[in-house]
């Protein structure tokens, strides 16, 4: 039996379906059990509902479980809790989404975050194999009100490029592993999408598929991180995302690999397939 947890999110919801597809059995952990889709995308799943902040509620959900898929928010207290219900519960092993700079003195409060649990999980005892993702192009989503009202958007990066990769890409290659975890223990895998781009290619594809311009904005970290604070943002994510945005300026995420292939088969989609498929959201 293969968990997932984060089953309604854009990297889980799309890994159940896929694993549900293969005829695998499969259990999709959920807050809300209404929330699961009711398309007969997951026709065969479990439905488990539990919640993080009470390891309790995991218990259910993990018997008989050999596969964990973790995906979540990556809060330290909580993804060690359910490591440590893992553990108890006779889970073999834990494939976890992370963060490709999660180190203990990383200057970014979240990769340190994913570091102390990525720590945790290898002294557990447990087979593991880790999933890191450069910059999800689903992420796109949360500028998209914004362009579609004034034909832009804002963002602190300046040229810098980065790996961005599509979340139904890192969905696949997550439910290749948990198919099939054995091969894959101890092993981490970089996921990025086939070209490094930046938001001025993101602009010029957008204005491509909308058939207008869509303006590439450019602020520095800390004027973004203001304008973040002033939309409501919570102080700490916005200056975590400010930190982030301006690393990704310096070069922080311009990395490519071939992992994705490795896992899967085929090539990652480009941004142009991105927006193509996508392009209703920011019109």
């Amino acid at each position: 039996m293969i968990l997932v947890t984060g089953a309604t999110g854009k990297i889980g919801a799309e890994a159940v379906r896929l694993l549900a597809r293969k005829g695998l059995p499969t259990r999709a952990l959920v807050r809300n059990a209404s929330r699961a889709p009711q398309d007969g995308s997951w026709s065969g799943v479990e439905i488990a509902v539990g919640d993080f902040d009470r390891p309790g509620t995991l218990d259910a959900a993990m018997a008989g479980v050999d596969t964990l898929l973790l995906i979540s928010p990556s809060v330290p207290v909580q993804e060690i809790a359910v490591i440590d219900r893992a553990v108890a519960q006779g889970v073999q092993h834990i494939v976890k989404v992370t963060n490709h700079k999660a180190t203990e003195d990383s200057p970014v409060d979240r990769r340190r975050d994913h570091a102390r649990i990525e720590a945790h999980l290898k002294a557990s005892g447990l087979a593991y194999t880790l999933l890191a993702p450069n910059l999800l192009l689903q992420n796109l989503f949360l500028v998209a009100p914004t362009i579609r009202r004034t034909r832009g958007f804002v963002m602190s990066t300046g040229d810098g490029q980065f790996g961005a990769i599509d979340a139904r890409d890192v969905s696949e290659a997550a439910a290749a592993v948990a198919a099939a975890p054995t091969g894959h223990a101890a092993r981490t895998y970089l996921l990025t999408g086939p070209a490094l781009v930046s938001y001025a290619d993101v602009a010029a594809e957008l204005t491509r598929a909308l058939g207008h311009e869509i303006a590439y904005h450019r602020l520095t970290p800390d004027q973004h991180r203001e304008a973040m604070i002033q939309s409501g943002l919570p102080e700490p994510i916005a200056t975590s995302n400010a930190q982030v945005f301006g690393l990704i300026a310096e070069g922080d995420a311009a990395w490519l690999s071939d992992d994705l292939a490795t896992l899967t088969g085929r090539s990652p989609r480009s941004l142009r397939t991105f927006v193509t498929d996508h392009v209703s959201a920011f019109a």
